[in-house]
């Protein structure tokens, strides 16, 4: 189990380094970060005054280097838009994204776990049918139409739930089931492919031969066994809600990570942007790793090394 997760913390940390140097040079491919804060008409005088102050008059190498050595330190800069550490607007805004997240993935783990059990015990029927057209339609929509659709039947017509800011909990149901939709699919259709291959393997067979019930079967024995598969799609799925929740934050005026970092690209905020892009992969590659180290609990095999 230690090597399992030594490795893993390694492919980590190889991730991260590949993901924060890729943000780099993008970002400094995209032409000068001065002239992009300036505008196209500042005079040369302007855009070299701000490149010296900046230190982007200095070798790109040597901008990088630096950049790392901020990052080994945990400096992530200063941002050129607020002229506050871009720490501190993060740890502002990523509460606000967690809590988004997290109630987006309780959302899609309590109904598509369940859904998918019940269309794979249900396998041809009508129940397995409406869960494969709600997950079809939960992959198909495109996240900012669903959050709009949200808000103008549930905030505007019906006058039921908020449509937007942060501000109690029932302010945080329409984000999160919007964030959820994808998700929520992606987990019912795994499971329950899954599962309809675990069902017919021959020790649920010798399960009800035994005698035991068929929900026994299906959540100590069945689902278990299942299980796996669902991690690993648990884990992709950090990277696609934190990149889903920008749109949702943006629709939902949500005070978050997302926001921050449209405001950031907006307002020309280079270092800002890069920094939320450190934070972001770390986040996603923290939670492979607890999936990572998961899989080693619930199946031995991986554990030790035989699979």
């Amino acid at each position: 189990m230690i090597k399992l997760v030594a490795t893993r913390i390694g492919l980590g940390l190889v991730t991260l380094f590949i993901a924060v140097s890729g943000a780099f040079f993008l970002v400094h491919s995209s032409g000068s970060p001065a002239v992009q804060i300036l505008g196209e008409s500042a005079s040369p005088e302007r855009v070299a005054a701000l490149n010296h102050q900046l230190g982007l008059d200095r070798p790109l190498v040597v901008q990088y280097l630096g950049f790392l050595g901020q990052l080994v330190r945990g400096d992530l800069g200063e941002s050129l838009r607020y002229a506050q550490p871009n720490a501190t607007l993060i740890m502002e805004r990523l509460p606000a994204t967690v809590e988004l997240a997290a109630a987006a993935l309780l959302i899609a783990l309590v109904v598509g776990v369940p859904l998918g059990a019940l269309a794979a015990t249900r396998e041809g029927r009508l129940a397995d049918r409406l869960v494969s057209a709600v997950s079809l339609v939960g992959v198909s929509m495109p996240i900012f139409w669903i959050g709009l659709m949200a808000i103008l039947f549930f905030a505007v017509r019906l006058h039921w739930l908020p449509a937007g800011q942060r501000d109690g909990l029932a302010s945080l149901v329409l984000p999160a089931v919007t964030l959820s939709a994808l998700p929520l699919a992606q987990i019912a259709r795994l499971t329950r492919s899954s599962m309809s291959e675990t069902l017919r393997q021959q020790f649920i067979t010798a399960s009800r031969a035994r005698g035991l019930s068929a929900a026994r079967v299906v959540i100590n024995h069945a689902l278990r066994n299942s299980a796996i598969p669902v991690l690993t799609i648990f884990g992709l799925q950090t990277g696609l809600l934190l990149s889903g929740a920008v749109t949702v934050e943006f629709v939902f005026s949500w005070p978050g990570l997302g926001t921050l970092a449209t405001n950031a690209v907006q307002g020309r905020d280079f270092t800002l942007v890069q920094a939320v892009v450190v934070v972001g992969v770390a986040v996603f590659v923290i939670t492979n790793l607890v999936v990572d180290v998961l899989y080693g609990i619930i199946d031995p095999r991986i554990r030790d090394g035989r699979v």
